[in-house]
């Protein structure tokens, strides 16, 4: 049995990724859930504050992916249940 984690992120993206589907990806390439909770995009890049949720190895390959693709992310820590 896979438990899952939760992780709250923020992710910055580069000019290049702001039109591409990044969360769309994350949620059905990896069977991640997304939840945002900031964001600010414009033209030139932006960043997302959310939280991830799922299986362990999911979400480090999602995060393994972000990288790839020019996507920085900042590990805000594990989020919280309450």
């Amino acid at each position: 049995m896979t438990s899952n984690v939760g992780l709250r992120v923020r992710l910055t993206f580069p000019e290049s990724h702001v039109r591409s589907p990044v969360i769309a990806t994350l949620v059905r390439d990896f069977d991640v859930i997304a939840d945002i909770r900031r964001a600010e995009i414009s033209d030139d890049g932006g960043w997302i504050l959310c939280e991830l949720d799922g299986a362990a190895g999911q979400i480090d390959a999602a995060i393994s992916w972000l990288g790839t693709q020019g996507i920085s992310v900042d590990l805000l820590g594990d989020v919280l249940e309450s």
